[in-house]
């Protein structure tokens, strides 16, 4: 299993943290050797937890061409179906100017909440052009909660497949202030299914959105899932007939 290099300014972070519990406590007169101790101790620990959470295990996506993936750890927190009119309102939020797919028709949107120890990097739902919308300042709601998705910090792409859209959007919370896509933010980009296209950290939601009549829902509300692995939903269409 891998580990994220991102995890290297929190590492040195750690390092900081434990000179400082050492030094304080040799101010409240505690001995050098228990200082150093409990100093090694907070270190030792944290060092651990943050090795935990950059975690980049390999997954393995299905095969199967209509298969729709989830795009991150955690549990299923909420799935919607938005009218035009609802949806309207989380396109400009998302910066998504050329509707595409979701130009007409109702949108499904599922929404996945990372705990503190769920894997956070994220990977495409769907085989696709994924391009970077723009990253959206906005407010620090627990993103347990609904209104996270209207008004929470949050990174938008968008994946453009050949049997259905998604609109992603990494989503932060209070905790979480920090949201990174890795492909190329200036051009589109090819991905497949289940590739590895950024991260969250400490905590957060993750919203994806595709166009109602795309796709059959398959999890459901407080589903456990994993990113590139669990399928969530299949598309509807395939060489121009429509599933059952």
């Amino acid at each position: 299993m891998g580990v994220r290099v991102e995890v290297v300014p929190f590492l040195v972070v750690a390092v900081v943290l434990a000179a400082v519990l050492a030094a304080f406590c040799r101010f409240l007169g505690v001995s050098g050797t228990a200082a150093g101790i409990a100093a090694l101790a907070f270190g030792l620990i944290l060092w651990a937890y943050l090795l935990y959470f950059f975690r980049d295990p390999e997954r393995t996506p299905p095969s199967d061409p209509d298969a729709v993936v989830a795009g991150a750890d955690g549990v299923i927190a909420r799935i919607v179906t938005l009218q035009p009119a609802e949806f309207d309102r989380c396109a400009r939020f998302s910066g998504l100017t050329d509707r595409g797919r979701f130009a007409t028709g109702a949108v499904v949107r599922i929404s996945i909440f990372l705990s503190l120890i769920d894997v956070h990097v994220n990977r495409a739902p769907i085989a696709g052009t994924s391009r970077f919308l723009g990253y959206f300042p906005g407010k620090h709601i627990f993103t347990f909660k609904e209104k996270s998705s209207d008004y929470n910090q949050h990174n938008s792409i968008v994946i453009e497949g050949e049997r259905t859209s998604c609109l992603f959007n990494q989503i932060v919370g209070p905790v979480a202030r920090r949201v990174v896509y890795w492909p190329d933010h200036d051009k589109p980009v090819r991905l497949t299914i289940g590739d590895r296209v950024g991260m969250m950290k400490f905590g957060s939601r993750l919203d994806m959105y595709f166009p109602d009549g795309d796709v059959a829902v398959l999890c459901r509300e407080g589903d456990g899932v994993r990113a590139g692995e669990t399928v969530i939903a299949r598309t509807r269409t395939i060489s121009g007939a429509t599933t059952k």
